[in-house]
């Protein structure tokens, strides 16, 4: 799924994501959701999250499962 479209992303989902230091490279991390951080309805460079998982902050790549 679409990880540009605020509504595609549900607190909770599992999804990909690459942070700020991984940029670069583009290496992805896996977790589940606890905030959305973007407002906009979307974002070219995929929706900004923060995971449960260590409070890791990334833009969304890929939607796993919702």
């Amino acid at each position: 799924m679409d990880g540009q479209k605020r509504v595609n992303i549900k607190i909770g989902a599992l999804v990909d994501i690459v942070l700020k230091k991984d940029q670069p490279s583009g290496a992805l991390t896996r977790g589940h959701v606890q905030r959305i951080l973007t407002n906009s309805p979307s974002h070219p460079h995929g929706i900004k999250v923060m995971l449960e998982e260590g409070d890791q902050v990334g833009r969304v790549q890929k939607i796993i499962e919702d």
